[in-house]
């Protein structure tokens, strides 16, 4: 995992993260799940082959020491060639998703797809030249009062 910061930062820490493969991309969703995120806060830009979004983040490691908290953090993908989103609208900005997992699905190397799975049924699908992300707290962190759960299927 390529890093900015190490990955067992002491809770509070601003965290910065870099994958370039699926191992380190499975590293950087364990940090982001249960990340939520309006609609509006994420965006294609096809010159730049660049996706990008901002998410509060629920910081995991400040839980496990019994002060939960959110920060605000940005995530981009490089090399990106399509976009596809399922089970929400571009064009309903103030909706919010509550980010799941990340994971890379190979195609031809060093080619395949990123998805992004919501809640809900919602998912997101870039399909990448080559896996390039990184993520980074920007600012704001704020204690929360519930860490969220998860229904056992």
């Amino acid at each position: 995992m390529n890093q900015g910061r190490d990955s067992e930062a002491p809770p509070g820490r601003a965290l910065r993260l870099m994958a370039c493969d699926a191992e380190d991309l499975a590293v950087l969703a364990a940090h982001l799940q249960d990340s939520i995120l309006r609609v509006g806060d994420m965006a294609f830009l096809p010159r730049e082959k660049r996706f990008v979004l901002v998410l509060k983040r629920f910081d995991w490691l400040s839980a496990e020491g019994g002060a939960p908290q959110r920060a605000q953090t940005g995530l981009h993908f490089d090399h990106v060639r399509k976009v596809a989103l399922h089970g929400f609208r571009q064009d309903r900005p103030d909706d919010i998703l509550n980010l799941l997992n990340i994971e890379f699905i190979p195609g031809d190397v060093p080619s395949g797809a990123v998805k992004l799975v919501f809640s809900g049924g919602c998912a997101l699908r870039l399909e990448v030249e080559c896996l390039e992300a990184r993520m980074a707290d920007l600012g704001p962190r704020w204690r929360v009062r519930h860490t969220p759960g998860h229904k056992a299927e």
